[in-house]
């Protein structure tokens, strides 16, 4: 991802202030610029790096900043860089593995007016919206709702609802997506490419509904994680070819790389039921309960089909813990 001086939006791509009916200014000013450092040995510092720049979005007026959680994980150190040039110190609150959103408390006053929340489920396609980033209408997209519909990473991670809108921003993680009455409707997440009938690929940005925080956002201020059980977690990496679920990757000391997972392998089915898309494979397999249920899975490997018990585990445990400085 690019750092927060390397990219600029298109003049042609900038909302223009006089087109909306809330201040848009205003509300691009609860934008701030997160740069986070990670220790060279935590869990995601091969996949995800150890110097991460993206986006948050100031949702209380005590600091509380809203980001997606990739960006925040297992960090070590937290900055948060303001419109005005400012720079405040954060500290990395909560990681919500089902959701993908992330906290940070601001460690000094931001001045600034929070973004109020809004309601994504009420947000309709073709919607006209602002991908905002830090740095006011300059460094933001206008941009509108093109889908709203399921999406699965190969991460073991699924959205009922997710929210596509194009064009897409080039700096997305962590963005604002801001509705048509200044309110906050979700957080970039991904860039994507979705096929044209004729011509180049569309860059699309996928967000993440603000409607999947509301109902947990006390759990993690309060407990750092959601109330409910941890889902059951394997650590692989999988991709969909040919109505088949293929093994591209495995994290290291994971439960699958344990049980003798291999890169390549076929998932035929769990617990006996055939799965051949990644929503339907994760879906089964937490179904089964929660995190440390044995997962069975048949596998095609080199010509053959067998069975494999998978001891899954709770994600967050190989996961390095927030610490205050």
């Amino acid at each position: 991802m690019a750092s927060l001086g390397e990219w600029e939006v298109s003049p042609a791509m900038q909302p223009k202030p006089a087109d909306y009916s809330y201040d848009l200014v205003a509300a691009l000013g609860a934008v701030v610029g997160l740069r986070v450092t990670v220790p060279d040995d935590a869990f995601t510092a091969e996949t995800l790096g150890t110097e991460r720049a993206g986006h948050g979005v100031l949702i209380r007026e005590n600091g509380l900043v809203l980001t997606i959680g990739y960006l925040v994980t297992e960090a070590d150190a937290v900055w948060l860089n303001l419109a005005d040039g400012r720079v405040v110190q954060g500290h990395a609150l909560a990681h919500d593995q089902e959701s993908g959103f992330g906290l940070v408390q601001a460690l000094a006053g931001l001045d600034l007016p929070p973004l109020p929340l809004g309601q994504s489920d009420a947000a309709q396609i073709g919607e006209p919206v602002v991908i905002g980033g830090v740095g006011g209408p300059q460094r933001s997209v206008a941009a509108q709702i093109v889908a709203k519909q399921e999406f699965a990473g190969y991460w073991e991670y699924v959205l009922d609802d997710a929210i596509y809108v194009a064009p897409a921003h080039p700096n997305w993680g962590g963005t604002a997506l801001i509705g048509p009455s200044g309110e906050l409707l979700g957080i970039g997440s991904l860039q994507l490419e979705q096929e044209r009938a004729k011509g180049a690929n569309e860059r699309l940005n996928m967000i993440v509904p603000i409607d999947l925080l509301k109902p947990i956002l006390d759990d993690l201020l309060s407990r750092g994680r959601r109330r409910t059980p941890p889902r059951p977690w394997l650590g692989l990496y999988a991709t969909e070819f040919e109505n088949r679920i293929v093994i591209v990757g495995l994290a290291n000391r994971g439960p699958a790389q344990q049980a003798d997972l291999r890169t390549g392998d076929i998932v035929l089915s769990v617990q006996g039921n055939e799965v051949t898309n990644l929503a339907d494979f994760f879906r089964g397999l937490w179904s089964l309960g929660e995190a440390g249920v044995a997962v069975p899975l048949t596998i095609y490997r080199d010509g053959r089909m067998f069975d494999l018990h998978v001891t899954s585990a709770d994600r967050a445990q190989f996961l390095r813990k927030p610490s205050l400085h």
